[in-house]
């Protein structure tokens, strides 16, 4: 039962990875007109980006716990 939940919360990890890199690079915009470059960044979407990341590192150490723990008899 632990390997299922440890296999799980790795998978999770990957997930919150994905969206926490995607939400990243998608947080800051530019355009360029008439020769200016004009960038707007979203800090709350970067602050969600950072806390996915965060809550993926730490599923991914629990599942890797869980998957590597021995049986105990």
């Amino acid at each position: 039962m632990k390997k299922v939940i440890g296999i799980v919360l790795i998978v999770a990890a990957v997930v919150l990875g994905y969206l926490g890199i995607t939400g990243l690079s998608q947080s800051e915009k530019s355009v360029d007109l008439l020769g200016l470059e004009i960038t707007a960044q979203d800090s709350d979407a970067k602050q969600t980006a950072y806390v996915e990341l965060a809550l993926g590192v730490v599923a991914l150490v629990g599942g890797i716990y869980l998957v590597g723990q021995q049986k105990k008899r």
